[in-house]
């Protein structure tokens, strides 16, 4: 049984805040919850299992069908912190790609460094149209 870190918190009971939300939209189960936040039913079904945690995207749609604050829907199931991050690891490289990458960029400094002299001297008399190009792409 895989636990995210949020479900330590001894505050955090996303059952409250499902609760909560079938009694503002007066729906009679999980199963119309799911329908009104256009979630598979068992995506509520491990929240309230603590299988899952309430994602950003659940919580944007809560809001949306709401109206009630993002802040105020995490109050209401115990998440009291003040930023939500992700974790360290996410978003960095694997070992292997870190290398890949790092060789990838040596080679192309690598290769960079003799035609860019060459290219340089060619592109002079077109500095102007270039710049007129490349300004071209964004919006004033």
């Amino acid at each position: 049984m895989a636990h995210h870190a949020l479900s330590s918190q001894e505050s955090y009971n996303p059952n409250h805040l499902l609760d909560i939300l079938l009694g503002k939209m007066q729906l009679k189960n999980d199963a119309a919850l799911s329908r009104m936040l256009e979630v598979a039913p068992p995506v509520i079904s491990k929240i309230r299992h603590h299988r899952l945690p309430v994602g950003a995207s659940l919580l944007i749609r809560m809001h949306e069908v709401t109206g009630m604050s993002i802040r105020d829907l995490r109050d209401l199931m115990g998440d009291r912190r003040t930023k939500y991050r992700l974790s360290d690891a996410q978003g960095r490289p694997k070992p292997e790609e870190k290398a890949a990458q790092q060789a990838a960029q040596q080679a192309a400094q690598q290769q960079q460094g003799q035609p860019q002299a060459q290219q340089g001297q060619q592109s002079q008399p077109n500095d102007a149209s270039s710049s007129t190009k490349s300004s071209g792409n964004y919006a004033h």
